[in-house]
Protein backbone atom coordinates (compact mmCIF):
# COMPACT_ATOMS: atom_id res chain seq x y z
CA UNK A 1 0.00 0.00 0.00
CA UNK A 2 1.52 3.33 -0.91
CA UNK A 3 2.15 6.31 1.52
CA UNK A 4 -0.20 8.61 2.44
CA UNK A 5 0.99 11.81 1.13
CA UNK A 6 0.34 14.76 3.47
CA UNK A 7 0.60 18.86 1.54
CA UNK A 8 2.59 21.08 3.88
CA UNK A 9 2.27 24.88 3.82
CA UNK A 10 4.51 27.32 5.48
CA UNK A 11 8.01 27.63 5.72
CA UNK A 12 10.13 24.78 5.82
CA UNK A 13 13.46 26.06 7.21
CA UNK A 14 11.50 26.66 11.03
CA UNK A 15 12.89 24.54 13.46
CA UNK A 16 9.09 23.64 14.68
CA UNK A 17 7.69 23.15 10.74
CA UNK A 18 10.80 20.93 10.70
CA UNK A 19 9.24 19.04 13.94
CA UNK A 20 6.45 19.04 12.67
CA UNK A 21 6.97 17.20 9.37
CA UNK A 22 9.76 14.92 10.71
CA UNK A 23 6.83 13.53 13.17
CA UNK A 24 4.47 12.98 10.88
CA UNK A 25 6.88 10.81 8.81
CA UNK A 26 8.65 8.84 11.53
CA UNK A 27 5.34 8.14 14.15
CA UNK A 28 2.75 8.09 10.99
CA UNK A 29 4.52 7.16 7.96
CA UNK A 30 3.22 10.47 5.81
CA UNK A 31 5.10 11.17 2.90
CA UNK A 32 5.56 15.28 2.99
CA UNK A 33 5.35 17.75 -0.03
CA UNK A 34 5.70 21.22 0.76
CA UNK A 35 4.93 24.42 -0.77
CA UNK A 36 6.01 27.88 0.63
CA UNK A 37 6.42 31.96 -0.38
CA UNK A 38 9.86 32.55 -1.65
CA UNK A 39 9.45 36.15 -0.99
CA UNK A 40 11.01 37.28 2.70
CA UNK A 41 9.05 39.34 5.25
CA UNK A 42 11.65 42.05 6.17
CA UNK A 43 11.45 45.37 4.22
CA UNK A 44 7.93 47.22 3.38
CA UNK A 45 8.63 46.03 -0.57
CA UNK A 46 9.56 42.43 0.51
CA UNK A 47 5.88 42.23 2.29
CA UNK A 48 4.38 44.06 -1.01
CA UNK A 49 6.44 41.34 -3.17
CA UNK A 50 5.21 38.46 -0.56
CA UNK A 51 1.56 39.73 -1.06
CA UNK A 52 1.67 39.46 -4.80
CA UNK A 53 3.22 36.45 -4.61
CA UNK A 54 0.58 35.18 -2.26
CA UNK A 55 -2.09 35.93 -4.29
CA UNK A 56 -0.77 33.79 -7.19
CA UNK A 57 -0.65 30.64 -4.25
CA UNK A 58 -3.69 29.66 -4.92
CA UNK A 59 -3.05 28.62 -8.73
CA UNK A 60 0.11 26.98 -7.76
CA UNK A 61 -0.78 25.04 -4.93
CA UNK A 62 -3.75 23.40 -6.81
CA UNK A 63 -1.76 22.35 -9.74
CA UNK A 64 0.41 20.72 -7.25
CA UNK A 65 -2.74 18.96 -5.78
CA UNK A 66 -3.32 17.77 -8.93
CA UNK A 67 -0.10 17.01 -9.71
CA UNK A 68 0.65 15.06 -6.31
CA UNK A 69 -2.52 13.83 -5.21
CA UNK A 70 -2.56 14.46 -1.40
CA UNK A 71 -4.59 12.73 1.30
CA UNK A 72 -4.27 16.14 3.14
CA UNK A 73 -3.28 19.64 3.43
CA UNK A 74 -2.19 21.15 6.55
CA UNK A 75 -0.67 24.60 7.44
CA UNK A 76 1.18 26.81 9.78
CA UNK A 77 -0.12 30.85 10.97
CA UNK A 78 -4.40 30.69 10.37
CA UNK A 79 -3.81 34.43 9.08
CA UNK A 80 -1.64 33.06 6.05
CA UNK A 81 -1.01 29.71 4.97
CA UNK A 82 -4.17 28.14 6.89
CA UNK A 83 -6.37 31.15 4.86
CA UNK A 84 -4.54 29.52 1.54
CA UNK A 85 -5.41 26.15 2.65
CA UNK A 86 -9.02 27.13 3.53
CA UNK A 87 -9.92 28.30 0.05
CA UNK A 88 -8.67 25.51 -1.27
CA UNK A 89 -11.90 23.58 -1.78
CA UNK A 90 -10.11 20.43 -0.46
CA UNK A 91 -10.55 17.99 2.54
CA UNK A 92 -9.08 17.11 5.44
CA UNK A 93 -6.88 20.18 6.12
CA UNK A 94 -5.87 20.66 9.19
CA UNK A 95 -4.03 24.13 10.56
CA UNK A 96 -1.83 25.66 13.34
CA UNK A 97 -2.58 29.10 14.93
CA UNK A 98 1.36 29.58 15.82
CA UNK A 99 1.04 32.42 17.84
CA UNK A 100 -0.77 33.50 21.14
CA UNK A 101 -3.66 34.81 18.57
CA UNK A 102 -1.46 35.11 14.76
CA UNK A 103 -2.92 38.54 14.79
CA UNK A 104 0.31 39.91 14.81
CA UNK A 105 1.19 43.42 14.71
CA UNK A 106 -1.59 44.47 16.81
CA UNK A 107 -1.03 47.97 15.83
CA UNK A 108 -1.19 46.78 12.18
CA UNK A 109 -3.60 48.50 9.66
CA UNK A 110 -4.47 44.99 8.34
CA UNK A 111 -5.60 43.71 11.26
CA UNK A 112 -9.02 43.57 10.38
CA UNK A 113 -8.36 41.93 7.32
CA UNK A 114 -6.35 39.34 9.33
CA UNK A 115 -9.63 38.95 11.68
CA UNK A 116 -11.63 38.01 8.78
CA UNK A 117 -9.09 35.65 7.32
CA UNK A 118 -8.63 33.68 10.17
CA UNK A 119 -12.06 33.46 10.72
CA UNK A 120 -12.90 31.59 7.54
CA UNK A 121 -9.48 29.53 7.73
CA UNK A 122 -11.18 28.54 11.65
CA UNK A 123 -14.42 27.43 9.94
CA UNK A 124 -13.18 25.78 7.29
CA UNK A 125 -10.41 23.84 9.31
CA UNK A 126 -11.15 19.94 10.11
CA UNK A 127 -8.75 20.19 12.58
CA UNK A 128 -7.15 23.06 14.04
CA UNK A 129 -3.83 22.92 16.09
CA UNK A 130 -3.41 24.91 19.48
CA UNK A 131 0.16 24.04 20.73
CA UNK A 132 -0.65 25.45 24.13
CA UNK A 133 -3.58 26.76 26.21
CA UNK A 134 -2.85 30.48 25.53
CA UNK A 135 -4.28 29.59 22.05
CA UNK A 136 -7.15 27.49 22.86
CA UNK A 137 -7.85 30.62 25.38
CA UNK A 138 -7.80 33.09 22.24
CA UNK A 139 -9.63 30.82 19.80
CA UNK A 140 -12.87 30.34 22.47
CA UNK A 141 -12.57 34.31 23.12
CA UNK A 142 -13.28 34.58 19.12
CA UNK A 143 -15.76 31.36 19.24
CA UNK A 144 -13.97 28.76 17.26
CA UNK A 145 -15.49 25.58 17.02
CA UNK A 146 -13.77 23.64 20.37
CA UNK A 147 -14.44 20.20 19.31
CA UNK A 148 -12.12 20.75 15.85
CA UNK A 149 -9.45 22.03 18.26
CA UNK A 150 -6.27 19.42 19.65
CA UNK A 151 -4.80 21.20 22.50
CA UNK A 152 -1.04 19.70 22.44
CA UNK A 153 2.68 20.79 21.37
CA UNK A 154 4.64 18.86 18.89
CA UNK A 155 6.75 18.51 21.87
CA UNK A 156 10.71 17.75 22.11
CA UNK A 157 13.11 15.49 21.74
CA UNK A 158 13.60 14.06 25.04
CA UNK A 159 17.01 12.01 24.02
CA UNK A 160 18.35 14.81 21.82
CA UNK A 161 17.59 16.92 25.28
CA UNK A 162 19.00 14.82 27.97
CA UNK A 163 18.17 14.93 31.92
CA UNK A 164 21.30 16.30 32.56
CA UNK A 165 23.33 19.63 33.57
CA UNK A 166 27.53 20.34 33.93
CA UNK A 167 27.11 23.80 34.14
CA UNK A 168 29.27 25.94 36.69
CA UNK A 169 29.83 27.42 40.04
CA UNK A 170 28.87 31.29 38.93
CA UNK A 171 25.78 32.32 36.83
CA UNK A 172 26.15 30.73 33.19
CA UNK A 173 22.82 32.17 31.50
CA UNK A 174 21.57 31.40 27.86
CA UNK A 175 19.40 32.70 25.12
CA UNK A 176 18.35 30.97 22.29
CA UNK A 177 15.74 33.06 20.55
CA UNK A 178 16.13 34.50 17.09
CA UNK A 179 17.56 38.42 17.36
CA UNK A 180 14.29 39.72 16.72
CA UNK A 181 13.11 43.20 17.91
CA UNK A 182 10.52 40.70 20.18
CA UNK A 183 12.61 39.26 21.68
CA UNK A 184 14.17 41.78 23.82
CA UNK A 185 17.71 40.77 24.08
CA UNK A 186 18.66 44.52 24.93
CA UNK A 187 16.51 44.66 27.87
CA UNK A 188 18.31 40.94 28.92
CA UNK A 189 22.10 43.09 28.08
CA UNK A 190 20.89 45.76 30.28
CA UNK A 191 20.19 43.51 33.36
CA UNK A 192 23.65 41.77 33.42
CA UNK A 193 24.97 45.03 33.11
CA UNK A 194 23.59 45.54 36.89
CA UNK A 195 24.50 42.62 37.89
CA UNK A 196 28.57 43.66 36.67
CA UNK A 197 28.09 46.96 37.86
CA UNK A 198 27.51 45.08 41.04
CA UNK A 199 30.73 43.05 41.08
CA UNK A 200 28.77 39.79 40.11
CA UNK A 201 30.71 37.42 38.02
CA UNK A 202 28.72 35.56 34.85
CA UNK A 203 28.70 34.10 31.73
CA UNK A 204 25.80 34.79 28.98
CA UNK A 205 25.29 33.02 25.93
CA UNK A 206 23.35 34.30 22.78
CA UNK A 207 22.58 31.66 20.67
CA UNK A 208 21.00 32.19 17.35
CA UNK A 209 21.02 34.67 14.48
CA UNK A 210 19.18 37.47 13.00
CA UNK A 211 18.94 41.34 12.14
CA UNK A 212 19.79 42.69 15.72
CA UNK A 213 23.00 41.14 15.74
CA UNK A 214 25.76 43.97 14.91
CA UNK A 215 23.42 45.97 16.80
CA UNK A 216 23.20 43.53 20.56
CA UNK A 217 27.20 42.96 20.10
CA UNK A 218 27.68 46.96 19.71
CA UNK A 219 25.27 47.04 22.89
CA UNK A 220 27.25 44.83 24.86
CA UNK A 221 30.90 46.58 24.36
CA UNK A 222 28.74 49.69 24.89
CA UNK A 223 27.67 48.09 28.47
CA UNK A 224 31.40 47.15 29.19
CA UNK A 225 29.80 43.28 28.97
CA UNK A 226 31.52 41.97 25.82
CA UNK A 227 34.42 40.00 27.17
CA UNK A 228 31.28 38.32 29.62
CA UNK A 229 28.76 37.71 26.56
CA UNK A 230 29.28 35.34 24.03
CA UNK A 231 27.22 35.47 20.42
CA UNK A 232 27.23 31.99 18.95
CA UNK A 233 25.68 33.12 15.73
CA UNK A 234 23.74 30.43 13.77
CA UNK A 235 24.29 26.79 14.69
CA UNK A 236 23.27 23.36 14.01
CA UNK A 237 20.68 22.07 16.19
CA UNK A 238 22.80 19.23 16.98
CA UNK A 239 24.75 21.73 19.10
CA UNK A 240 21.95 23.56 21.43
CA UNK A 241 21.63 20.68 23.88
CA UNK A 242 24.97 20.96 25.05
CA UNK A 243 25.10 24.49 25.41
CA UNK A 244 22.05 23.96 27.64
CA UNK A 245 23.15 21.17 29.54
CA UNK A 246 26.27 23.75 30.26
CA UNK A 247 23.92 26.53 31.40
CA UNK A 248 21.81 27.37 34.86
CA UNK A 249 19.61 29.72 33.98
CA UNK A 250 17.93 30.03 30.82
CA UNK A 251 16.27 33.64 29.71
CA UNK A 252 13.19 34.66 27.18
CA UNK A 253 12.15 37.86 27.32
CA UNK A 254 9.21 37.70 24.70
CA UNK A 255 6.71 40.61 24.18
CA UNK A 256 4.22 37.56 23.21
CA UNK A 257 4.69 33.96 22.96
CA UNK A 258 2.30 31.54 21.77
CA UNK A 259 4.17 27.98 23.17
CA UNK A 260 7.84 28.07 23.09
CA UNK A 261 10.00 24.64 21.88
CA UNK A 262 12.75 26.77 23.69
CA UNK A 263 11.46 26.66 27.26
CA UNK A 264 10.71 23.24 26.73
CA UNK A 265 13.98 22.23 25.19
CA UNK A 266 15.75 24.43 28.56
CA UNK A 267 13.14 22.48 31.08
CA UNK A 268 14.72 19.38 29.33
CA UNK A 269 18.14 20.15 30.10
CA UNK A 270 17.82 21.01 33.88
CA UNK A 271 18.00 25.24 32.82
CA UNK A 272 16.48 27.34 35.42
CA UNK A 273 13.66 29.28 33.29
CA UNK A 274 13.25 33.03 33.79
CA UNK A 275 11.12 34.31 30.92
CA UNK A 276 8.61 37.27 30.78
CA UNK A 277 5.30 37.50 32.76
CA UNK A 278 3.04 37.12 29.38
CA UNK A 279 0.56 34.22 29.05
CA UNK A 280 1.92 32.06 26.48
CA UNK A 281 4.73 32.16 29.26
CA UNK A 282 2.43 31.85 32.46
CA UNK A 283 0.91 28.51 31.14
CA UNK A 284 4.10 26.39 31.86
CA UNK A 285 6.03 28.87 34.51
CA UNK A 286 4.98 29.50 38.48
CA UNK A 287 6.63 32.55 39.76
CA UNK A 288 9.43 31.23 42.11
CA UNK A 289 8.18 27.93 41.67
CA UNK A 290 9.72 26.37 38.62
CA UNK A 291 10.94 29.45 37.39
CA UNK A 292 10.78 33.10 37.06
CA UNK A 293 8.28 35.70 35.73
CA UNK A 294 9.18 39.37 34.70
CA UNK A 295 7.78 42.27 33.51
CA UNK A 296 8.36 43.52 30.52
CA UNK A 297 10.85 45.57 29.76
CA UNK A 298 11.85 45.76 34.14
CA UNK A 299 15.83 45.25 33.83
CA UNK A 300 16.27 46.12 37.17
CA UNK A 301 13.52 42.85 37.94
CA UNK A 302 15.52 40.44 35.41
CA UNK A 303 18.84 41.51 37.38
CA UNK A 304 16.83 41.18 41.05
CA UNK A 305 15.39 37.64 40.05
CA UNK A 306 18.77 36.70 38.12
CA UNK A 307 20.35 36.85 41.27
CA UNK A 308 17.60 35.16 43.39
CA UNK A 309 17.64 32.58 41.21
CA UNK A 310 21.57 31.53 41.46
CA UNK A 311 21.76 32.10 45.04
CA UNK A 312 18.67 30.13 45.89
CA UNK A 313 20.53 26.97 45.02
CA UNK A 314 18.37 24.35 46.53
CA UNK A 315 14.68 25.91 45.33
CA UNK A 316 16.64 25.94 41.93
CA UNK A 317 17.36 22.42 41.86
CA UNK A 318 14.13 20.95 42.87
CA UNK A 319 12.39 23.07 40.19
CA UNK A 320 14.61 22.00 37.13
CA UNK A 321 13.64 18.71 38.56
CA UNK A 322 10.09 19.09 38.50
CA UNK A 323 10.39 20.98 35.17
CA UNK A 324 12.08 17.60 33.90
CA UNK A 325 9.48 15.76 34.91
CA UNK A 326 6.90 18.01 33.52
CA UNK A 327 8.21 17.92 29.87
CA UNK A 328 8.47 14.34 30.15
CA UNK A 329 4.83 13.69 30.93
CA UNK A 330 3.33 16.54 28.77
CA UNK A 331 6.02 17.73 26.05
CA UNK A 332 7.34 14.47 24.14
CA UNK A 333 7.88 14.30 20.73
CA UNK A 334 7.41 10.96 20.88
CA UNK A 335 3.99 10.26 22.56
CA UNK A 336 2.80 13.93 21.33
CA UNK A 337 3.42 13.63 17.69
CA UNK A 338 1.91 10.22 17.77
CA UNK A 339 -1.53 11.52 18.76
CA UNK A 340 -1.18 13.92 16.27
CA UNK A 341 -0.36 11.51 13.29
CA UNK A 342 -2.68 9.33 14.47
CA UNK A 343 -5.28 11.94 13.99
CA UNK A 344 -4.63 12.98 10.69
CA UNK A 345 -5.04 8.92 9.80
CA UNK A 346 -8.42 9.21 11.03
CA UNK A 347 -9.11 12.54 9.48
CA UNK A 348 -8.28 10.85 5.93
CA UNK A 349 -10.03 7.82 6.71
CA UNK A 350 -13.37 9.63 7.91
CA UNK A 351 -12.41 12.21 4.31
CA UNK A 352 -12.58 8.79 2.54
CA UNK A 353 -15.52 7.32 3.71
CA UNK A 354 -17.44 10.59 3.19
Amino acid sequence: MPKRKILFLGETYRADAITWMNGLKEFGDFEIITWELKSSNHTFIDRCLRLLEFSTGLFQVKKIIKLQQPDMVIAERTTSYGFLAAILNFKPIAIAQQGKTDLWPEKSILLPLKKMTQHYAFKKANLIHAWGPVMAISMKKVHVDMSKVLVLPKGIDLEKFGNKNSSSEKISAIVTRSLMPEYSHDVILQAFRILSQRGIDFELTIVGDGKLLPMLKELATKLAIADKVYFTGRIQNTQLPELLQKSNLYISMPITEGVSASLFEAMACKCYPIVSDIPGNQSWVTHRKNGQLITLGDTEMLAEEILWAFENKEIREEAVSKNRKFVEENANYKTNMKIIADAYHELINTSKNN
